[in-house]
């Protein structure tokens, strides 16, 4: 027996207190709804209708039950509006990983745009330099800064793109001299974060590639706190020009050997999210505005070093970035 449903059969029949109208009014035959209500009764072992060929009514039990049918039927409607709205309203919280670099450049104008929309919006935000030492499905968005994803069953979304860029300060240029070819690197003090190539670097000219091995001075996790190391003048790094972007344009630092392509230097921000159907409302709502914000955004490249990825944002994993070159 389907309790719940002889419930609400019931239910209806002693509000109308006629079995055919509360059959009309569920859709279903008389039949149904008399057999129901003898099944409902005979779980019970009380009778709740007294039927005649004139008339139906509640026994006195019947009418407590009823009550109680009737609370319960509320409580169940309310349940399903909870459910409702907390499927439908972006409310969060949201757990939110990213790396140090989207964070300390994209990200707060992000989280800023995005409550304007939704005030009741809130965030949990925890901040990587490797995505390497985060468990991202353990998160409901997170956003990386890679040359490569590694493979993942996650659903992944190419938001932008930006470079990097070799940087002394002046200082240090002034103390130790300029390198003009990238030889002369061997003979830099070499600063290195986590996330740059640390047994050599490549560059590219009009007579080939040349590959220029790195022993540096300092090795850290954080490309900010190498950023820092960099402004005091301790010597020359490798950053994203993301990273950088306001340093070089205030002179603070000074991009080294722009007459050459440095190798595998590009960077894709990504966004990544477990896909339907285990993700919740408040994270679809957010990735939507993300990605939605980094669409309508003009090209930035030459202000600063990075720019929407345009026509190579849709929904995908990594198989199908792979097959459309993107990674």
């Amino acid at each position: 027996m389907n309790q719940l449903m002889s419930i609400r059969i019931f239910a209806r029949v002693a509000e109308c207190l006629n079995f055919a109208e509360a059959a009309r009014q569920l859709g279903i035959s008389a039949s149904v709804v008399t057999r129901s209500v003898a099944t409902l009764e005979q779980h019970l072992g009380v009778r709740l209708i007294n039927r005649t060929t004139r008339r139906v009514s509640l026994t006195l039990t019947g009418e407590t039950y009823r009550r109680c049918c009737v609370e319960l039927i509320r409580q169940l409607e309310l349940m399903d509006e909870c459910v409702s709205v907390a499927t439908t309203q972006p409310t969060g919280p949201l757990k939110i990983a990213s790396s140090s670099c989207y964070a300390a450049t994209d990200l707060p104008d992000v989280l800023a745009a995005y409550r304007r929309d939704e005030p009741r919006a809130n965030f949990e935000l925890t901040v990587f330099d490797n995505m390497a030492d985060v468990a991202v499905p353990e998160f409901d968005v997170c956003f990386g800064t890679e040359r490569r994803l590694r493979d993942s069953s996650l659903v992944c979304r190419p938001l932008a793109q930006t470079r990097d860029v070799i940087v002394a300060s002046p200082a240090y240029l002034s103390r130790c001299g300029t390198p003009r070819k990238p030889e002369e690197l061997s003979r830099h003090d070499v600063l290195l974060a986590a996330d740059a190539p640390s047994r050599y670097w490549a560059f590219r000219d009009s007579h080939g590639t040349q590959r220029v091995i790195v022993q540096p001075v300092l090795s850290m996790q954080s490309p900010f706190l190498i950023k820092r190391a960099v402004e005091a003048g301790l010597g020359v790094a490798r950053l994203s020009h993301s990273t950088v972007q306001d340093e070089l344009r205030d002179g603070r630092l000074l991009p080294l050997l722009t007459d050459v392509s440095l190798c595998d230097a590009e960077r894709t921000v990504w966004v990544l999210y477990s896909g339907q159907p285990n993700m919740s409302a408040a994270a679809r709502s957010f990735v939507d505005f993300v990605v939605a914000r980094y669409r309508d955004e003009p090209p930035r490249a030459e202000a600063n070093g990075h720019a929407p990825v345009g026509a190579a944002q849709h929904r995908t994993g990594n198989s199908e970035l792979l097959r459309n070159g993107i990674l």
